[in-house]
């Protein structure tokens, strides 16, 4: 029997409430209300989705604070779509994007003061990160240029290129300088949209976004490349004795055993066997 998972119900729930107060405050349009309630929907469904896959039966502490974050997203998604076709309301985007970015802070000290750290949550934050920054660069286009899409589009195109190229499939290990330069580009891209500084300068501003973007994902395009035979060959022909025994009482599965299905991405970082690298340290797999 399936369970009723409520958080991502309540999530579309407010969501709708949230629509309806922007059409009766500052208006909204059919593309905002079309843009709204497809992302509400598809929120719900795929939360819904990764909540079962996961095992979870109510959001964590830190993931309703990534719902509220998210429900904020859904706002100014549905505005962005609407300015298309009329003046958007500016102040206010920029407001309901830089509650979003702040509380892209409280998420992540909520569940280390918690103790509720999950694949789910880490996964959850990073995509709605990701769908802000898109949303973003195609409200920006039309005035900076159209190459601003390729800072929202880089995420999406490094995942669809893991569909097609199986060494870049393999787990990243944790680093902090992917987190801020995360950030960096909702800053500046909301910074962008608020007209805050001249044009010129903008676009300056907005290019050294892209490079460290740019360099983040080469950075760790070419980690996996160096390490892509590694990863197979632990994986595939590593005995067993070489992985390193799961913590009694975790919740993923031994390393023994993930070694022995072929596959060690459901492991914690921490747990993963430890290969040496050349020139590059240690990588885990």
């Amino acid at each position: 029997m399936s369970t009723v998972r409520t958080g991502p119900v309540i999530g579309l729930l407010v969501q709708i409430v949230l629509l309806a107060v922007l059409a009766e405050t500052v208006g909204l349009g059919a593309a905002g209300w079309a843009a709204g309630l497809a992302y509400g929907v598809a929120l719900c469904a795929l939360l819904s989705r990764g909540m079962s896959r996961s095992g979870a039966a109510a959001l964590s502490p830190a993931d309703r604070v990534t719902l509220s974050r998210a429900v904020l997203v859904g706002a100014v998604t549905a505005l962005a779509a609407d300015s298309f076709g009329r003046s958007a309301p500016i102040t206010l985007m920029v407001v309901l994007t830089s509650v979003a970015l702040a509380l892209d802070a409280v998420d992540g000290y909520t569940a280390r003061r918690t103790g509720t750290t999950s694949e789910l949550g880490a996964r959850f934050d990073m995509e709605i990160d990701s769908f802000l920054v898109l949303v973003l660069c195609l409200h920006v286009a039309p005035s900076v240029g159209g190459w601003v899409l390729a800072i929202g589009a880089m995420r999406y195109v490094f995942v669809a290129a893991s569909w097609v190229l199986g060494w870049m499939r393999g787990s990243l290990p944790p680093r902090y300088w992917r987190k801020v330069v995360a950030a960096i580009q909702g800053v500046v891209l909301t910074v962008a949209m608020g007209d805050a500084l001249p044009g010129p300068l903008t676009t300056v501003v907005l290019l050294a976004s892209l490079a460290l973007l740019v360099e983040s994902f080469g950075r760790d395009v070419a980690w996996l490349w160096t390490t892509r035979h590694l990863r197979h060959t632990v994986v595939h022909d590593a005995p067993v004795a070489m992985v390193h025994a799961s913590p009694v009482g975790h919740s993923a599965p031994s390393a023994a055993a993930a070694l022995g299905s072929g596959r060690t991405d459901a492991l914690p970082w921490s747990d993963r066997p430890t290969v040496a690298v050349a020139r590059r340290g240690i990588a885990r797999v």
